[in-house]
């Protein structure tokens, strides 16, 4: 993943970040054993049917594993490239060409002020949209499922990038694993 993302960041990243937000989650719901056999998406979806106590807890570090678990996913040291299958073609009907899907999910992630998640995701009607979401916030939280996301926290690139988070965007697409969201698209037919 040099390509895109420095092993030093990845590292980090990983080991440090999104351990933390699965050890937070964690520790969070050990106060309630009931939660703990719903999936975090279960939790993320109803952030209301949260004890109070809780509820931000579930939503940051919740949201966090959840978003970092993905991002793992949807990246490959042999991907990037154009989007094979069936994404290509619905990236092409709703965007006209992966390069304006590209130009328009950039955009987004450059325009999301502080940190957040810039997404590709289906929505309630079944068609994709780019939608950006601050901090750990998860897609799902409004009703949309999430086929693709990259992180824009500083931590995510500045390592390699500091301050140059459009390089950073621009560099990523040398890592998408177009298989894996292949193979989410799929699921989120099955989510409608």
């Amino acid at each position: 993943m040099e390509k895109a993302i420095d092993a030093k960041t990845m590292k980090l990243h990983h080991d440090e970040h999104h351990a933390t937000y699965v050890e937070e989650l964690n520790s969070a719901l050990k106060k309630y054993p009931d939660l703990r056999n719903r999936s975090v998406e279960t939790m993320l979806r109803d952030l209301d049917g949260i004890p109070e106590a809780i509820r931000t807890t579930v939503q940051n570090n919740g949201g966090g594993h959840l978003n970092h678990t993905i991002f793992w996913q949807i990246m490959s040291p042999k991907g990037g490239g154009q989007p094979t299958g069936q994404i290509a073609q619905e990236i092409n009907k709703t965007f006209g060409s992966f390069e304006k899907f590209r130009e328009q999910f950039n955009a987004a992630g450059g325009d999301r002020f502080g940190s957040g998640w810039v997404w590709l995701v289906r929505n309630a009607k079944g068609q994709l949209e780019i939608t950006s979401m601050p901090n750990q916030d998860n897609p799902i939280m409004k009703d949309r499922y999430p086929i693709m996301g990259n992180d824009v926290w500083e931590h995510a690139y500045y390592l390699r990038y500091q301050n140059r988070r459009a390089e950073y965007l621009n560099n990523w697409w040398n890592v998408v694993n177009w298989e894996e969201i292949n193979r989410r698209w799929q699921a989120s037919s099955q989510q409608q």
